[in-house]
């Protein structure tokens, strides 16, 4: 069941891209998980600010491309702590939010935005 709107994947993208750039202190991370971390928070923001949301305007990637790059970074952040050898808090905070982001990625509705706008236009 897909009930995460657009709209609201939104916010909880923004919300994202607070909780990694806050890591580091609150859990806390140290050396490469804590790069990675704030790299995280970069990139999730870039990759949101350019998402095609309704009434964002034409952005490069659309929604669809979106979640399909959410699915490959909450595969990653699972298996990760794994190949890193991580244990104790690092491992505990990229599995759980692996997990998160495989959550919203699996109830999230990712297709059918643009129609759904163009639609209600006519």
């Amino acid at each position: 069941m897909r009930f995460v709107t657009p709209q609201l994947h939104r916010i909880l993208d923004f919300v994202t891209v607070v909780a990694f750039a806050l890591a580091p202190t609150i859990v806390p991370l140290a050396g490469f998980a804590a790069i990675l971390a704030y790299a995280l928070a970069v990139v999730h923001l870039a990759v949101t600010l350019s998402t095609e949301f309704a009434g964002t305007g034409r952005r490069p990637l659309p929604l669809s491309g979106h979640g399909a790059l959410e699915l490959m970074v909450g595969i990653a952040l699972v298996v990760l702590p794994f190949l890193a050898g991580w244990m104790g808090r690092e491992r505990a905070f990229y599995l759980a939010a692996g997990a998160v982001i495989l959550v919203v990625f699996a109830v999230s509705q990712y297709r059918g935005e643009r129609q759904a706008s163009a639609g209600a236009a006519v």
